[in-house]
């Protein structure tokens, strides 16, 4: 049975959840309009490249570092910030974790200040005593169920594909989150090129479904 305290989380990174993310595509839209990702597949090779060693990775990381005793969060919002690839992932990562953060305020009573999306995850979720791979797990999980919806609905893809893809790309979370939980600074690192080109791209798209 889920602790409250899981059940907390799980309800935090829920897509009912109000930090707007449906409106995030993580330039996506972008990489479907010129033809990286036209179906099934190709979403499913995007999102794990992505997740292993994109911007994914990179928060995972961030967030498994802000959930340790003593982490400096100021310093660890600083990083965050510096590590964003465009204009976009940076607006994408503030306004979520503003939105994340003001409404945990709300429902909890807690100030929490204005952070990047995984250090306002970290800093709402250190009191509730959850291991770090299950707090990773959940927001990796979140990550790649709000980027299949919107494939479903922008590729566009049938109900049944793209929450295929989300069923196999589950598979290997567990995994990624126990890494990223024992992962250290040196640990941080993008390389997934196209995904961040298609995200600077999709800052000069006059018609855009998405904010990012």
């Amino acid at each position: 049975m889920l602790s409250p305290e899981a059940l907390t989380l799980q309800h935090w990174l829920s897509p009912a959840f109000p930090t707007g993310a449906f409106a995030y595509s993580h330039g996506l839209e972008q990489g479907i309009a010129r033809g990286d990702v036209t179906d099934a597949a190709g979403l499913e090779v995007w999102l794990s490249e992505v997740l292993r060693f994109g911007s994914g990775w990179q928060d995972a990381v961030l967030l498994s570092l802000a959930l340790r005793d003593g982490a400096d969060l100021d310093a660890l919002e600083a990083l965050t910030v510096a590590l964003q690839s465009s204009a976009e992932r940076l607006q994408e990562t503030r306004e979520q974790g503003a939105a994340f953060a003001r409404v945990v305020g709300q429902t909890t009573g807690r100030a929490l200040p204005p952070r990047c999306l995984p250090i306002a995850v970290a800093e709402a979720a250190a009191p509730l005593g959850l291991p770090r791979a299950q707090v990773i797990a959940a927001y990796m999980q979140a990550f790649l169920t709000n980027l299949v919806t919107i494939a479903i609905r922008h590729v566009p893809l049938g109900q049944g594909a793209g929450h295929g893809v989300l069923a196999r790309l589950l598979r290997g979370v567990p995994e990624l989150a126990k890494r990223a939980a024992g992962a250290q600074s040196a640990d941080l690192g993008n390389s997934c090129l196209g995904a961040d080109m298609a995200a600077m791209e999709h800052e000069t798209k006059e018609v855009r479904l998405f904010r990012t």
